[in-house]
């Protein structure tokens, strides 16, 4: 199939072509500077010149607080944008399929959260994505909407200053002797690999519509820091901030895990558990030295 991919250069897009090319398709990577979501004529003249079968959608503006500074900008690209792939992907008989968020759960709920659930977005980057969401829905009836958490991968994430969590914590522990984190909000941290390869499953078929898609399970951060020190054999004391320790700028959900209920429904779940997709990361990480060792 031909298969162009949206955000091609960002932490997602990157596995999301590869996980294409290893499947034999013909990938057409598709970055900001041949096409901007936002502006419907370079949508069309982007993907109208490559024709292609199925559209992935992992671009967006997804740093928080920048989507609270300036939401008109966030509304453009995560809302508007996805109504123009969606508006020219129906044009051309493509399938879409457009990632999303857990951010659109405000996390009171107190288990995991099914795809039938009410959405109810504490911020910006949630309400945006969230309308993105129900453009897609209403305007390309060949859609996949996938829902995510806490994803990391190998390629730089630019908008978060080329860090995921888990470098972050590598970094941490490679320059300080204790490291304190918040143990009062809980995720599934998801490989973007494990996610790229569960596009590539449903871009094989026609189960058309929502789906959460994370790792199976889920953690507190704190016990994700953990578990991140302990396969990489880190020396570092691991604390439990204190609340209020790390006042966020901007509302976020506190709980806002992910059941993977309607693709294991359709039997279509490849997602593994999280200790499993941070242990194959990490094989690609250096030792860590303790702080003492790296001075």
């Amino acid at each position: 199939m031909k298969i162009a991919v949206i955000g091609a250069s960002g932490q997602l897009g990157h596995d999301v072509v590869h996980a294409f090319e290893d499947s034999e398709d013909q990938v057409y990577a598709l970055t900001h500077a041949e096409i901007e979501l936002a502006n419907l004529e370079s949508v069309k003249r982007s993907l109208t010149a490559l024709r292609p079968d199925v559209v992935v959608n992992t671009a967006a503006m997804h740093h928080v607080e920048n989507c609270e500074q300036n939401p008109d900008r966030a509304y453009a690209v995560n809302a508007t944008g996805s109504l123009n792939l969606a508006v020219v992907s129906r044009e051309l008989e493509a399938v879409l399929m457009h990632v999303s968020t857990d951010y659109v759960f405000d996390g009171q709920k107190g288990s995991p959260y099914l795809e039938s659930d009410p959405a109810s977005p504490l911020n910006v980057y949630g309400r945006t994505k969230l309308e993105g969401e129900r453009l897609v829905q209403e305007t390309n009836p060949k859609h996949f909407v996938l829902r995510t958490a806490a994803i990391y991968g190998t390629h730089p994430c630019r908008a978060k200053g080329g860090q995921n969590f888990v470098d972050l914590m590598l970094r941490l522990a490679r320059e300080r002797g204790c490291v304190r984190v918040v143990d009062n909000e809980f995720t599934s941290p998801t490989p973007t690999v494990d996610l790229a390869r569960q596009i590539v499953t449903l871009s094989r078929t026609g189960a058309y519509g929502l789906y959460h898609a994370s790792a199976e399970g889920c953690c507190s951060w704190y016990e994700f820091a953990g578990e991140i020190f302990s396969v990489a054999g880190a020396e570092v004391k691991l604390e439990t901030a204190a609340p209020g320790e790390f006042p966020m700028k901007v509302p976020r959900p506190a709980c806002s895990v992910l059941e993977n209920h309607e693709l294991k429904k359709f039997n279509l779940n490849v997602f593994r558990p999280w200790q499993i997709g941070l242990h194959e990361y990490l094989q690609s990480k250096p030792a860590v030295p303790s702080p003492a060792q790296g001075k």
